[in-house]
Formats: C-alpha cells, sequence, structure tokens
C-alpha cells in the first residue's frame, strides 16, 4: 500500500488514514500523503498498463489498491488539438481536454470512482454528497453500479435536467432551501451524526486525488510532454490544485522534466471569490452569494480557496471572471468552432481564455490547455432563446430550392444532379457498388 496517510496541506500535521478531510490542529485541508518509496516501487513492478484505458492506468499514483471490479470506466477522455478556436483567440497551440464524454458526463466521474473505491475499501455503507448537480448525478451512477445506497442533497432550485440526471439512477435526492453552501453546512451535521461517506466532506482527500489523473491523462497524451499554460474552471479550487499537483508528482518522480505548466483559473462574475481575491493580492477568500447562470460553479465559499490561489501564484498563473453574457458567447463559440458543446462552466472556461490571452496574461506562443469538465446538454435551459426556429419547407424539391436561392450565402455548396462529380478534379467517379 503506498499511502502513508493524511496530511494537513497547511501546517502538515499527520493523520492516519480515515474518513476524515480537516486537521484538528489548525482546520485545514487533509490530503492524501503517500510512501513515494513505495510508489516507486510500483511503478518499477506495474508501469501505466495501456490496456487500461481509464483513470486505473495511473493507480500506481492513486490511494486505492487495485481497480474496482464494478468501475464504470471513467477518464482517459480525448485531447484535441483546438486549432480553429485557437485561431480565433490569438494562440499559436491550444489543445481541449474533452471531459465532456465521461460516463455521466462531467469530470465529476473522475473523483466519485476514487470516493466510491475508497468507500467500499472502509466498508462504509452509505454513500452521499453536496452538489451543484454534476457531482450528483455521477454519484447516482457509480453508487448504483456498485451496489450503495446514495443520498444527494442539491438546491431546492436546481436545474430540473440535473435532477432527471441524477434521479435515472434511483438514489435519494434532497432538495434544500438555499445556496450550495448552505447544502454543504448541512451535509457537514449529517456526516458528522450518521457517519455516511459523504464523497465531498469526510472522503475529500480521496476524492480530490481524482482530479490528478487530468494532469497525468494530458502529459501522457502529448507524448510524455509538459503543456506551458492550462486553464481550469473554479468552483471550491481544488481541480487547479489537483491538476497542478498531478503535474509536479510526474516531475518529482522523474517521468517528465521541465517546468510546472502555469495554472490560471476561470470564473463566473457571479461567483468569483478565488479571482476577485487574486486580483485584490489578499492571501485569503471572502465569501460571496453566487448569482450566476453557472450553476455548477457556483460555490460562494470555496473550501480551497486559498490552495488556488497559491496554486496562480506559485506557478505564475492568472485569473479571469466573466458574465453571464460572455458565458452564453463561449458555450457558442466552442460549438461553432470545434463541435464541443459544453455546459455554462465551459463556456466560462472558454470565455475566461479569451480574456487572459486579451490581456497578455497567456502569451500567443504557449501550448495552452483547456480544460472543458461538463456536456451541455446537463445546461440547456442556459441556451432558452439564443436559436431561432428553423425554416420550415414542404416535402417538394422545388421548394427546398426555392428557399436555398434566397437563403443560401456565398459559400455555400453549388447544387447539381446527383451522381455526377464536382468540377474536373481528375474526373472522380463514384465508386461502384
Amino acid at each position: 500500500m503506498s499511502v502513508a496517510g493524511l496530511v494537513c496541506s497547511l501546517c502538515g500535521e499527520r493523520f492516519p488514514v480515515s474518513a476524515q478531510y480537516v486537521c484538528t490542529e489548525c482546520f485545514g485541508p487533509l490530503e492524501v500523503a503517500y510512501d513515494w518509496e513505495a510508489v516507486r516501487q510500483r511503478l518499477t513492478s506495474e508501469p501505466f498498463p495501456c490496456h487500461t484505458s481509464s483513470l486505473w492506468r495511473y493507480r500506481a499514483l492513486l490511494p486505492v489498491n487495485e481497480i474496482p471490479p464494478n468501475d464504470l470506466g471513467a477518464g482517459f477522455t480525448p485531447l484535441h488539438p483546438a486549432e480553429r478556436l485557437a485561431k480565433e483567440i490569438g494562440l499559436e497551440e491550444l489543445w481541449i481536454k474533452n471531459d465532456t464524454v465521461n460516463p455521466s458526463y462531467s469530470f465529476k466521474d473522475r473523483v466519485v470512482a476514487l470516493a466510491v473505491a475508497t468507500a467500499q475499501q472502509m466498508g462504509i455503507p452509505v454513500v452521499a454528497c453536496a452538489s451543484t448537480g454534476n457531482l450528483a448525478s455521477a454519484l447516482a451512477a457509480h453508487a448504483a453500479r456498485a451496489g450503495l445506497p446514495a443520498y444527494l442533497f442539491v438546491p431546492a432550485d436546481l436545474e430540473p435536467e440535473k435532477i432527471l440526471g441524477a434521479a435515472v439512477y434511483g438514489p435519494h435526492i434532497i432538495g434544500v432551501k438555499g445556496t450550495y453552501d448552505d447544502v454543504n453546512r448541512l451535509c457537514i451535521q449529517i456526516a458528522d451524526r450518521y457517519g455516511w461517506g459523504f464523497v465531498n466532506i469526510n472522503l475529500r482527500p480521496f476524492y480530490a486525488e481524482g482530479s490528478k489523473t487530468l494532469a497525468f491523462e494530458t502529459v501522457e497524451q502529448l507524448g510524455w510532454d509538459l503543456p506551458d499554460h492550462v486553464v481550469v474552471p473554479a468552483a471550491g479550487g481544488s481541480l487547479a490544485t489537483k491538476i497542478a499537483k498531478g503535474f509536479q508528482e510526474l516531475l518529482d518522480l522523474g517521468l517528465v522534466f521541465g517546468e510546472r505548466p502555469r495554472v490560471s483559473i476561470a470564473q463566473a462574475a457571479g461567483c468569483a471569490p478565488i479571482v476577485r481575491a487574486w486580483e485584490a493580492g489578499l492571501d485569503h477568500v471572502e465569501p460571496v452569494r453566487p448569482q450566476t447562470i453557472a450553476r455548477s460553479l457556483a460555490i460562494g465559499n470555496p473550501a480551497d480557496g486559498v490552495l488556488a490561489l497559491k496554486t496562480i501564484r506559485e506557478t505564475g498563473g492568472a485569473a479571469a471572471a466573466v458574465t453571464d453574457e460572455e458565458i452564453i458567447e463561449g458555450i457558442r463559440l466552442l460549438a461553432r468552432t470545434e463541435g464541443i458543446f459544453a455546459e455554462t462552466a465551459g463556456g466560462v472556461t472558454v470565455a475566461a481564455l479569451r480574456k487572459l490571452v486579451a490581456q497578455g496574461h497567456i502569451r500567443p506562443d504557449e501550448r495552452t490547455v483547456l480544460y472543458i469538465t461538463g456536456n451541455g446538454y446537463k445546461t440547456v435551459s442556459a441556451l432558452e432563446g439564443q436559436a431561432s426556429a428553423p425554416p420550415v419547407v414542404e416535402p417538394r424539391l422545388a421548394d427546398f430550392e426555392r428557399w436555398y436561392a434566397t437563403h443560401s450565402s456565398a459559400q455555400a455548396v453549388e447544387l447539381r444532379p446527383a451522381g455526377f462529380p464536382a468540377a474536373s478534379q481528375g474526373g472522380v467517379h463514384p465508386c461502384p457498388e
């Protein structure tokens, strides 16, 4: 076993492995501490298995002994070159890490996979979470697969599509009046009273380790090379800090060489406590009351806000907040240029990328990776009124051609009789059947 225990990320106090998430000395967040010699031995005897096309190919660097037999296969999502988006924004090299295609359509499958596996190892009989939507869907799916009862606590006014996306798996869903922060406070009390495995509370140190796999995959998919700059959406702040940690672990183990990538953070202007603290030069985060369409990022009192600030500063990154109008434009821009439909958090990240480039925080020649963390079908209500009704024609060719002649653009494809090639490029003919 390569896990040595838990360690406070602020004061360094150490604790044994348990369902504990806060330091009893300074109340700082706990994270997993590894026996790095044991990790190196695992890597020697059990290198990253190419036949495992999921996050578990990196299990030597994760706090779980074996691949769970009932795993859903999260991770190892595509890394796309984004040439058209790069050109529009003014970058020479841009990549998109597309986590919209995970089992429940967000990056939360990564962290939940680790948390549920940990709960099973510890013999915890019930799993639960406080969620703004994506985590609820992920936990419901993974708990169903593992045969564990799941309790999902969400804001009572959560988007209906996210409620449905979780309810289909058969969990217990409880709506709570108030914001996510109100939900989270209630869940802390329930975790203490009932001892349930709240994946993002008392199992958080193990849960958060799943985010490192985004860094591992990025490096492997770039041919075991490091990007220069990454842009990460921020809610509680953990994702950015763990991606940075993942890059650092690969460097410390000698698996890659170079400088740790710069990490920049994206938030919605209606809930941007980390960005505001960075802009003001603060070393702490002042809570805000969320007011944004980017509900999956609407955490006004981020648990890892201080660590996120530290990550930005240590890596030489930056932070940007964008309006709801810019979020919608970001969603549309990503879909139009790269064919990826992202939820509102993705619109935040794209719009923030554009702003960071315009402000000079990201240089045009930096190899940049953009993390798109959730699927657009989770937040379709945010796009209401953004598309007009399609034209309607009679089911006759003449009617279509009348419409086409009136509405086609100069770049439209020339209409020609079926079965004939276009203007001669060497006389290409249809293949015989």
